[in-house]
């Protein structure tokens, strides 16, 4: 059986939705591609692998950082771009009752 060179993601996860603050939102994450194709447990029927890389998550305080980790290691490596927020609209209460407003009520 031949050794497949695990191939590793690097990058910057965004802040979930049901957090405002900003702890830890700077690290970068390095994940490990499947190299295995899941299988059905014939018994249970639940889904799994050998693949034990795929439970490997490490993070780092900079990209460079874990691109020095992954070259040390001579593991090959992909870096995601951060994505960027999306623009915020400031709204205000009052335009819900401004004349000649486009949308309909919701109730």
């Amino acid at each position: 059986m031949t050794e497949i060179a695990p191939l590793a993601r690097i990058y910057l996860p965004p802040r979930p939705a049901t957090q405002s603050g900003k702890g830890r939102s700077g690290e970068w994450v390095l994940r490990f591609a499947p190299t295995e194709k899941l299988r059905l447990d014939p018994l249970m029927g639940w889904a799994g692998s050998g693949d034990t890389m795929k439970q490997v998550y490490l993070t780092f305080p900079t990209k460079e950082a874990a691109i020095a980790y992954c070259e040390a290691r001579d593991i090959s490596y992909e870096v995601e771009p951060p994505a960027s927020p999306a623009p915020i609209k400031p709204k205000v209460y009052a335009d819900n009752f401004r004349y000649g407003r486009a949308e309909n009520w919701s109730h």
